[in-house]
């Protein structure tokens, strides 16, 4: 992905941060899932997952991409799960979306289903993104997994939003960064 279409997926995270209500505006910080974060184990380790990242993933059928993220005792467990609204993810049907599944510190999974299809422009890099789900909770302390599973022949970009705090912040596997 090149380096404006990154600047564009963090600039539609921190629409998509405003559009939600989690405060201020806040800088995404990127990180690119590849070939070799296949599993959670395998992917990076996001130290503070209440700082906001932008987690992007393109997979096709049966690839799989994953990562995994920190929260602690107070702190709030806020994911969304957006695509670019172009095509070809935006004509895919949701049920030839990636999958994103959440696997919580005591391995109760959550899938984020697709149950919308909410536009917001970015005015910064002009693009229309589209919500697809989003979860906020109290955080349960622990490690939490996110995997991510290609079902269309079609690669599709999927964006995880974690986190809503604009913060520099540390990741165990410093080479995912962009």
């Amino acid at each position: 992905m090149s380096q404006k279409s990154w600047t564009l997926v963090v600039g539609a995270c921190v629409a998509a941060a405003v559009v939600v209500g989690i405060g201020p505006v806040q800088a995404h910080q990127p990180v690119d899932l590849g070939e070799k974060d296949q599993t959670p184990a395998q992917g990076p380790l996001l130290v503070d997952g209440t700082v906001s990242y932008a987690v992007r993933a393109e997979v096709s059928r049966g690839e799989r991409r994953g990562f995994r993220f920190r929260l602690d005792q107070g702190d709030t467990l806020a994911v969304q799960y957006l695509i670019v609204d172009a095509a070809p993810a935006n004509t895919i049907q949701a049920s030839k979306l990636p999958r994103v599944t959440l696997i919580d510190p005591n391995g109760r999974r959550t899938r984020m289903i697709v149950d919308e299809r909410t536009e917001f422009y970015e005015p910064y890099g002009g693009v229309t993104y589209l919500y697809l789900s989003r979860v906020e909770d109290e955080a349960t302390p622990g490690m939490y997994r996110v995997s991510v599973s290609g079902r269309s022949e079609t690669p599709v970009d999927a964006v995880i939003a974690v986190g809503y705090r604009d913060r520099k912040s540390t990741r165990l596997n410093s080479s995912h960064s962009s």
